[in-house]
């Protein structure tokens, strides 16, 4: 052998050991050969549309010998100096500087300030063909859409940040590993050297088993985004654009999130405007339902008109008025269940589309997770972000969660078993012991009850207050002018629980207790609708009281007017009352019932 020959494989074998010595800053590489399969081989036989014009040597794009940089990995490329600006978020546990190691390395090519030739062992710039770097391969100088790297990922990072596996595991034999000083590097999800699983990743992503490596995400375990068989049928936009996996389990993570060069930098999302996540596949050209049409409605969750509002991290109540999906659902949680219950004496259920939200009970004290359905309504119509009431009454209340407290005079039973032990007009299954949902009234026109009692479901259409027909998102009609004219679809949404006949077939007996015999009158002779003299979520302890405000009653003050400077309802010791008010221009002064 000549002695060019022999200085020659004495430095193949003296790179060789270098970077099977540096391995552990790196992961465990396979033979290195396989770099000239991928992308990364650059030099003029690489298969890449980017590679050398003449360049033969593969290595020599990252490594040399002699005359490297004094960065690890003998590595043959100038360090990038531009200033990074890296991920952010308020879920962000550790305090993100600029990239160092490993990562460092990958960013003298990734960030697109370094030319892909410039290597430190060639005393030119290598002459390369295809371009510089582009697309999903190009990161920039601005990392806030990629996933953090270089932070020390250690047992207090857990602590603090929660949902994090521990990192006593991610060593050898765990093919995602953290850098020798504890760091998690892009060599933690990234094998330079190997393409096997595409995107050099160190293990298969299906079922993002890579993110839930170190991501140990809350109910993941029971939820759709990880279970659901749920496939694209080929309508629209490809839900799964950067992803070869054909269902929702299958790209799990990937359905809403994107580790780089993300639409939506914040949380890593796959577009900027929170909503089009979810719409993607709940437009029905992946999820079973098309929610996304039900936001197009005349009375709707306007989750459109706002975006970047919504915060992760945000409290339980929400003190900037806004409404996004995942202020009402948790997407590593949900889940779906068969349709609610309706009537009976058991505590309404929440259903799995609700799992793992935050709440505000009905003592106003912060929930998580949330127990009941409405406390996740608390979260925006409690406190100074109700909506306002479309009925002018004599006692105005904003706050529902006042209104549906159990010490009030009276109310709908949504936190409790309503004060009405006799309520005759209660259509089976509803009984003075049932307890109803904010979802029997407020809910989709169209929805599963949307016809008939209640207790069959009938409407194909999603559950849930996403959108409706009618105002203040009600399932049914609810006339609340004057006069209406009684039908059963002007109080479709009354009849919904409560039997027409009492209200709309004349009677004048006065022998079943609790009855109020002229209804008919009302309603029907006098066309008043029942808005006018019922205030439907209750009346708060702090304003009304239980002589005054039994049984719903807060007059609407454009139709009833005080008789003599007084308006009032008079609960009586027994089932009667009396009222004293103006009301279609008869003077109640007063009329006893």
């Amino acid at each position: 052998m000549s002695r060019r020959r022999n200085l020659a494989a004495r430095a193949a074998a003296t790179l060789a050991l270098a970077i099977a010595l540096a391995a552990p800053t790196f992961i465990a590489m396979p033979a290195h050969a396989a770099v000239a399969t991928t992308k990364h081989n650059l030099s003029a036989s690489g298969p890449g549309t980017r590679r050398a014009t003449s360049e033969t040597e593969i290595c020599i794009f990252c490594h040399a010998p002699h005359n490297n940089a004094p960065a690890g990995q003998l590595w043959n490329r100038r360090l990038p100096s531009t200033t990074y600006t890296p991920y952010t978020s308020s879920t962000m546990k550790s305090a993100l500087g600029q990239p160092n190691g490993a990562s460092l390395l990958c960013l003298s090519c990734h960030d697109g300030t370094i030319a892909l030739g410039d290597v430190l062992n060639r005393a030119t710039t290598i002459d390369m063909a295809g371009g510089a770097l582009s697309g999903n391969a190009l990161l920039g100088i601005n990392l806030t859409d990629d996933h953090p790297v270089s932070f020390v990922y250690d047992a207090a990072l857990r602590a603090m940040r929660g949902e994090l596996a521990d990192p006593a595991t991610l060593v050898k034999p765990s093919k995602v590993r953290l850098d020798a000083s504890g760091r998690l590097q892009c060599t933690a999800c990234h094998d330079p050297h190997d393409d096997t699983n595409g995107k050099f990743l160190v293990m298969p992503n299906i079922a993002s088993a890579l993110c839930v490596t170190c991501h140990v995400k809350n109910y993941w375990a029971g939820s759709d985004h990880r279970n659901s068989a749920q496939t694209w049928n080929g309508t629209g936009i490809n839900p799964w654009p950067h992803t070869t996996a054909a269902t929702v389990a299958a790209n799990a993570c990937e359905s809403c999130h994107r580790p780089h060069t993300a639409g939506g930098a914040r949380e890593l999302l796959n577009y900027a405007s929170e909503e089009a996540n979810c719409y993607s596949c709940h437009n029905g050209n992946a999820a079973a339902k098309n929610v996304q049409a039900e936001f197009s409605k005349a009375s709707a969750h306007d989750v459109g008109n706002y975006t970047g509002t919504h915060d992760p991290a945000e409290a339980s109540l929400v003190t900037t008025p806004h409404v996004e999906c995942v202020d009402c659902h948790n997407p590593h949680a949900a889940y779906a269940t068969a349709l609610p219950t309706l009537g009976g004496s058991a505590i309404p259920a929440l259903p799995g589309s609700l799992t793992g939200v935050p709440g505000i009970n009905i003592g106003g004290t912060a929930v998580n997770p949330a127990t009941y359905e409405y406390e996740i309504c608390f979260r925006c119509h409690s406190s100074t972000n109700s909506v306002t009431s479309r009925t002018a009454r004599q006692i105005i209340q904003t706050d529902m969660r006042l209104e549906l407290q159990t010490g009030s005079p009276s109310f709908h039973p949504v936190a409790g078993v309503g004060r009405n032990s006799t309520v005759p007009s209660l259509l089976s299954p509803w009984t003075t012991s049932s307890r109803v949902r904010c979802t029997d009234c407020h809910n989709n026109n169209a929805g599963p009850y949307s016809t008939g009692t209640g207790t069959t479901p009938s409407g194909t259409n999603p559950n849930g207050p996403h959108g409706s027909t009618n105002p203040q998102l009600l399932e049914r009609q609810y006339n609340v002018g004057d006069p209406s004219t009684e039908s059963a679809a002007a109080y479709a949404l009354c009849y919904k629980c409560h039997n027409r006949n009492i209200f709309a077939v004349e009677s004048t007996s006065t022998t079943t207790p609790g009855t109020f015999p002229f209804h008919y009158k009302h309603v029907v002779d006098k066309r008043t609708s029942c808005n006018v003299c019922h205030d439907p979520h209750g009346i708060s302890s702090t304003q009304g009281n239980s002589t005054n405000n039994a049984r719903l009653i807060n007059f609407q003050t454009t139709v009833v007017t005080p008789s003599g400077g007084i308006l009032r309802f008079i609960k009586n010791a027994g089932s009667g009352g009396s009222c004293q008010l103006i009301c279609h221009g008869e003077n109640h002064n007063p009329y006893r019932y």
